[in-house]
């Protein structure tokens, strides 16, 4: 049997309030097991926890037993009211009814409300079979037990929700500290954070990891002559175009107002000098975005690698990242260096 959450009509379970897969399926077993002991309890041939429709919860055809079972409970609506036939082919309503006269023959059932923690009507407890019920007073109070338990059930399915939607939100809130506005990128402390976690994993690994420290050759001019707007609109496109060079798994962060640092686990230095040179190429290549402003982008590069500098901290890294960065500056606009033992001014 498998519940539609989209039946529940619960106002504490709503679909748009996130119900995950896995809670839903959960939700679902922990239903099936108040059913299966309500068929237990009460010796009848199927019992519902009727959310409003129970139609197409089994999976089975139309003319299966279970699927007319389900169809005669749904014309029933949900109400407060306790409905108790004890013999559906005597009823002056429900004698005729194709499915009491006919195939499957039901000839008893019983609906039973059931509540929400705001006291409102949510669910109905239905009971089906085939013989006619005696359904005595002992009988009754079973099954006000029964939706004493559906209903705390339903309460602790609401806060456990409520729980998963307050982590999903602390979530977003955490991650919202840790993002740029402006680029999307991480900010420096988590950009940093990153470079920490990879170079452990990394070393445990056994692979090498690279840092690329880069900036913007004419952002500085540009902000100068055509203000911060048009400076961040370039930002922007230019970290579109860099995220297109690089591993959806790489790091990208904002380390200062325009200078980015680039994580990129298990890459070598050969590895990195080859992304450096691609991001290096499709910036200079798309620089039309600013033609109109009279300057052509370039970006220069510095990278240090592992695998280059052994047994390094992740500050020793950006250090060397940094200065090689310097050095590609010094050399000229749109330049790539690569920091070396002994030789952190080395060019590629």
């Amino acid at each position: 049997m498998s519940l539609n959450s989209t039946d529940f009509g619960l106002t504490t379970l709503q679909v748009n309030s996130g119900f995950s897969k896995i809670f839903a399926e959960k939700f679902e077993a922990k239903i099936a097991r108040f059913e299966r002991v309500g068929m237990g309890l009460f010796s009848v041939a199927n019992c519902f926890v009727s959310f409003g429709r129970v139609t197409g919860r089994s999976g089975l055809t139309e003319h299966s037993i279970t699927e007319m079972e389900a169809a005669f409970s749904d014309e029933f609506p949900l109400s407060e009211e306790i409905v108790v036939i004890s013999d559906l082919s005597a009823h002056h309503e429900f004698a005729q009814h194709r499915f009491v006269s006919g195939v499957p023959s039901i000839r008893f059932f019983v609906s039973f409300p059931v509540y929400g923690q705001d006291g409102k009507l949510v669910a109905c407890l239905r009971l089906l079979d085939y013989k006619p019920h005696i359904f005595d007073d002992e009988q009754r109070l079973l099954l006000a037990d029964l939706a004493v338990l559906v209903e705390r059930e339903l309460a602790l399915s609401a806060v456990c929700q409520n729980q998963v939607e307050l982590m999903k939100q602390n979530r977003r809130l955490k991650r919202d500290t840790l993002v740029d506005p402006l680029l999307g990128t991480w900010n420096k402390p988590a950009i940093v954070r990153s470079l920490r976690l990879e170079m452990e994993r990394c070393a445990k690994a056994g692979k090498p990891m690279s840092l690329l420290f880069l900036l913007a050759d004419q952002i500085t001019e540009l902000r100068a002559k055509h203000g911060t707007v048009l400076a961040d609109q370039i930002l922007v496109r230019m970290v579109s175009r860099i995220r297109s060079c690089i591993r959806p798994f790489d790091a990208l962060g904002r380390f200062d107002n325009d200078q980015f640092l680039i994580v990129l686990p298990g890459a070598s230095h050969l590895v990195a000098i080859a992304v450096a040179e691609r991001i290096r190429l499709t910036i200079k290549m798309h620089s039309e975005w600013i033609e109109n402003a009279g300057i052509s982008l370039t970006v220069c590069i510095g990278l240090a690698s592992t695998d280059v500098h052994r047994d390094e901290d992740p500050e020793i890294l950006i250090s060397l990242a940094e200065k090689a960065l310097l050095s590609a500056k010094r050399a000229g606009n749109n330049t790539v260096v690569q920091a070396m033992p002994g030789q952190p001014d080395m060019m590629i």
